[in-house]
This record gives C-alpha cells, sequence and structure tokens, in this order.
C-alpha cells in the first residue's frame, strides 16, 4: 500500500510542463528544415525590421517578423536550438568525462591522490572563468569552439566532487569486497562494478545542467566572445538586436523567450529526474 502510495506521488509530480518544453525544443531541433518558413541566413533589406504578423504592417510570410537585415526571426529561432544543443552537449561530453574519470580514481584510490586530485578541483575552482575565455579566444578566437573548450576545461571539478563521493560509499559495499576476492582489477572494479552504480546520478547533473550551459553560452555569444555573425546563436541575436529594443522589441524577446523555455524544461525535467531515480528522494 505504501509503495502503490509513493508511485502516485511521483507520477503526480510529473513536470508536464518541462516535458512539454522539451517536446517543443527538441521538435524544432530535430525538424528544423521542414517547419523552418525560410533559410535563416537570407536577408532581404526591403523586408528588414517587419514586426510580427499580428501588428500593423506585418506578414503572415514572417510570423515573428524579420531582423535589421530582413532574415526571418522564427527561422534562426529554430536554427538556433540546434546550435544550443550541440554546444551544450560539446561541454557536457568533455567535462563530464574528465570529472568522471577523475572522480572514480580520487574517490577509489584515496590517500595522496586522493588529495592531489581535490586540491587540484579546489584550483580549478578558482580560477575566473571569464579570464579562462579570453584566453582561449584570444588563441582560437572567438566561435563556438572557444565556449565549447572553455566551458569543458572549467566544469569538471563539480563531477569529479559528486562522482568521488558517490564512489567512497560504493567501494565499501559488499559487491566491490566480492569483486576484489574475484582477481578483478582495480580499473576494472571502477568502470564495470562502480560506474554503473553511479549513471543515474550522471544523468541527473546532465540534464539539469543542459540549461545552465544553454543561459552560460548565450551570455558569452552576447559579449561578443562565442558564435559570431550570421550564426543563429539565441545570445547573438540578443546583443544583434539589443540596439533596435525601442522600435523593433521582437528582436530581444523572442530570443529571450526561447531561452527560458530551453532552460525551463531541462530544468523541471531534472528535478523530476532526481526524484525518479536517485534512491534518497525517493526515501526522504
Amino acid at each position: 500500500m505504501t509503495r502503490n502510495k509513493s508511485q502516485i506521488k511521483v507520477k503526480s509530480r510529473i513536470p508536464y510542463l518541462g516535458l512539454a518544453c522539451l517536446v517543443i525544443f527538441f521538435f524544432t531541433v530535430g525538424f528544423a528544415e521542414l517547419i523552418s518558413p525560410h533559410d535563416p541566413y537570407d536577408g532581404d533589406l526591403i523586408n528588414a525590421t517587419l514586426p510580427p504578423f499580428w501588428e500593423e504592417d506585418g506578414m503572415i510570410g514572417h510570423p515573428l517578423g524579420t531582423d535589421m537585415l530582413g532574415r526571418d526571426v522564427l527561422s534562426r529561432l529554430i536554427y538556433g536550438s540546434r546550435i544550443s544543443l550541440l554546444i551544450s552537449v560539446g561541454c557536457i561530453t568533455i567535462y563530464g568525462t574528465i570529472g568522471v574519470i577523475l572522480g572514480l580514481i580520487s574517490g577509489f584510490s584515496g590517500g595522496r591522490t586522493d588529495m592531489f586530485i581535490m586540491r587540484l578541483a579546489d584550483f580549478w575552482l578558482s580560477l575566473p572563468g571569464i579570464i579562462v575565455l579570453f584566453m582561449i579566444a584570444a588563441v582560437t578566437g572567438p566561435s563556438a569552439k572557444a565556449i565549447i573548450l572553455t566551458i569543458g576545461i572549467m566544469g569538471w571539478p563539480n563531477y569529479a566532487r559528486i562522482v568521488r563521493g558517490e564512489c567512497l560509499s560504493l567501494k565499501q559495499r559488499d559487491f566491490v569486497k566480492l569483486a576484489r576476492i574475484a582477481g578483478c582489477s582495480n580499473l576494472r572494479i571502477m568502470f564495470s562494478h562502480i560506474l554503473p552504480n553511479i549513471v543515474n546520478t550522471i544523468i541527473i547533473m546532465a540534464t539539469i545542467e543542459i540549461g545552465g550551459i544553454i543561459v552560460l553560452t548565450a551570455a558569452m555569444s552576447f559579449l561578443g566572445l562565442g558564435t559570431q555573425p550570421p550564426s543563429c546563436d539565441w545570445g547573438l541575436m540578443l546583443a544583434e538586436g539589443r540596439q533596435y529594443i525601442t522600435y523593433a522589441w521582437w528582436l530581444i524577446t523572442f530570443p529571450g523567450i526561447a531561452i527560458v523555455i530551453a532552460v525551463l524544461g531541462f530544468n523541471l525535467t531534472g528535478d523530476w529526474l532526481r526524484e525518479v531515480l536517485d534512491p534518497k528522494q525517493k526515501l526522504r
């Protein structure tokens, strides 16, 4: 009876709003060519800064209006979702891999190895990310690559700390002791026995952090340190439209709404996954 109540409680917390936001986001990513009314890079100066279709002088062919070069805002938003997802996945792949490997080594080995990796993580967290971004941008030039490298290099300590904590707990379990008795190597124990038991934690962290990366990516592009024109990056669209805010409000409003929808979807879904997949949350 208690178990049924718990299942009903978890089901009642299903983030329908978050899932709806994610459905919209991934639909635009997967079917951008089909649903985009125009090429996002084609401009038409005759139809520059057209308002949305429901306003006077608006055109139904450009539902959300056009920018200062006559490019369709809706088409650029749709293709911009791909850039946001690509950068987010690239960042998480880099720092997630580094953090998981170092966290496993730190938690499993203990002693001086553990101390060295954790002090390295403390040092890494003390580095100012904006300075590192300037340095990487100076070497590679402002681009999506610079964003991926910066966030990928700077983000691993959080993963390493959490994985280390999980590893410290799991390595005391009976299945790890039995693996030692069976003659398994330390490498096999870490990646074949311990790692599968922390996959849920990694999935939860990745889902929640994608939203933060989308915001950070937009901020970097807004500052001119990320993707460059004519990219459809949402942050770049905000930067290009801010000087027209007094008479072309749609140039910054719709990219802002797109960022909110994506971040809200990942955050709400990540919180729900934490309740469903984390045993500690279930016990609570």
